[in-house]
This record gives structure tokens, sequence and C-alpha cells, in this order.
């Protein structure tokens, strides 16, 4: 506990719904000195929410019930459009909000993230809420969802596109502050961006070039696209370099130099072969004729260009 904060007397003053309560707290300031301050605290427990998006319809379930605070403190209607929450009861979060979003909004969800936990109304309420998100599905659907009847909730199902809820929030349609901070937290961490697929790319980087044909800086400008190539992999895609390609069939077709017909005949020819297969093109490394002759073909190709490691997505 706070050795600067001493409790020194607690008296309720509702517990008719929730419990009020009237503290009494001595708190020593920077100088050493002590003073006693008196504030109220209301203790509702703990609670939950989650946003459910459906990232290929580009969805979000939203809820819609009336609030008896926001109804008179200037909300003409009293219905406040929010996320799914509700009370942990002698549960885990995570279990609680399973609850909740089954008997508000009808969908029984599989996988759910939590994201964060936040004190909502830190000078006055209690309360610690934990946010969860979870992808739906039509599939998941296993009623009409609206609470429970022996609570007398009344809750609205909606469901609206994403960039609609977004907007809500911009014309004072959405005001409530969890259902606002998840709806930005979707946003920031992109979680209706299209899922990254696995992508067969070709690094394409120097070669030849700068090394005045010396076996050993050829040697190591294949290690180094090499261990590139092991980044592009590890990153969860296919990666392949033209060299792996067209090396071997240079030396089965009888070539005995770099640079020899044979070599020219198959070297660049096969990566652009090789190209027509491929999603996108690794641009690494310095100049290399060959290499920008593979961007440019792979342009005209309409491929995708990375010009850095850190710019193709992870999926892994």
């Amino acid at each position: 506990m706070n050795p600067k904060i001493r409790i020194v007397n607690e008296e309720i003053l509702s517990d008719n719904w929730y419990e009020l309560k009237k503290i009494t707290y001595m708190s020593e300031a920077r100088d050493g000195t002590w003073t006693k301050q008196t504030r109220e605290s209301y203790d509702r427990g703990n609670g939950a929410t989650i946003l459910l998006y459906n990232q290929e319809k580009q969805t979000v379930i939203l809820t819609r019930q009336f609030r008896i605070p926001t109804y008179v403190n200037g909300n003409e209607t009293g219905l406040l459009i929010e996320t799914c929450a509700g009370l942990l009861d002698k549960e885990s979060a995570e279990e609680s909000i399973r609850r909740e979003a089954e008997e508000e909004t009808g969908y029984k969800v599989d996988k759910i993230q939590k994201i964060g936990e936040a004190y909502m109304s830190p000078g006055s309420v209690t309360e610690m809420l934990h946010f969860f998100v979870a992808e739906y599905t039509p599939m998941m659907k296993i009623s009409d969802g609206g609470g429970l009847e022996e609570e007398h909730e009344n809750i609205e199902v909606l469901e609206y596109s994403f960039q609609k809820a977004l907007e809500m929030i911009k014309t004072g349609e959405i005001k409530d502050g969890k259902t606002i901070m998840l709806l930005q937290y979707a946003q920031i961490n992109r979680l209706f961006d299209p899922v990254p697929r696995q992508q067969h790319i070709l690094v394409a980087g120097p070669y030849r070039s700068g090394t005045g044909d010396d076996p050993a800086l050829i040697h190591r400008n294949i290690e180094w696209m090499t261990e590139t190539a092991l980044q592009v992999y590890e990153a969860g895609h296919m990666p392949v370099l033209g060299e792996w390609y067209a090396l071997p069939l240079i030396r089965k077709a009888g070539s005995l130099n770099i640079g020899d017909d044979i070599f020219n005949q198959i070297f660049h020819p096969s990566s652009i072969r090789l190209l027509q297969h491929c999603d996108a093109v690794l641009r690494i490394g310095g100049p290399s004729q060959g290499a920008d002759e593979m961007v440019r073909v792979a342009q005209g190709m309409g491929k995708t260009i990375y010009r850095k490691l850190q710019d193709i997505p992870r999926i892994v």
C-alpha cells in the first residue's frame, strides 16, 4: 500500500444498488506535512467490454440501450450506442465478456483477445474495465440477443460498417468512452486491413556488379542475398534468387566462364521466366543492371516492388 496515504474513516452513504462510500484519508505532501481530505467513492465492481468485428464484411456489432445517467445529463433520448459490456459476476474477465456477448448480441464468439485495462472514471468510480476484441461470423449467431428478460434489459443489436462507426464518433452519434476507445484501437491496429497472404518473392541484388568477376566477391554477394532470403522466409513468405534457378542450368548446359555465350543465353532470360511466377521483387544492395532490369520488368507485369526487407508484411 502507498505509505503516503492513510485511510482514516469509511462511511457507507448508500448500498441501494452498489456501494457509495464517504472516505476520509490523510495524504503526505512533498514537504512532509499531512493533510486530511474527504472524497466519495462508488464501488460497482469491475467490468469488461468487447468489440465484435468481421474483417471480411468490414463490420462491427454494437448495442443501443437506455442509460438514465445520460438522460439526466443532456442526452435527449437517453439511448446510447455502445460496445457489448457488463460487470464481472464472480467470473474472470474473459468468462464474463463471453457470457455478456452471447446474452446481449446473440453471438457465441470463439477466440477473443484482451487488449488492455483502464479506469474509466477514476475521480469517483472504482471500476476497472477490461477491454477485448473478437472476430465474429454469421455462423456464430445463436440467438437474437437483446439481454436477459429477468434483468429487464432491452438491448437493440446493431451492425454497422467500420467506417460508418468511425464517422459516428465525429458526428456525436457515438459518445460512449469505451466504445470510442475500442473503435480507435481497431483503427490504429488496422484490424480491418486485408490479412497478409504468403507471397513468392524474388530477391534481386548485385551478383557480378562491382566484383570484377572475382569468384570470392561473387560468392559473398550470393551469401548475402541468401541470408536476406532466409529473413523473407522467416517472415512467412517463399523467397527465391534468380541465381538459385539459373546457375545450375548454366553449368549443366556446358558454360565454361561467367559471361560466355551459354551464360548469357540463360542467366537473365531464366530470371525473367521465374519472375512471371513471383508475386513481388525485393530489390536490395547497390548498383546492378540485372537487378534493375528485374525491377523494370516486374513493374511492367504489375508486381509489387519492395525496397526494404521491413516493408514486407509478416504473416508468421
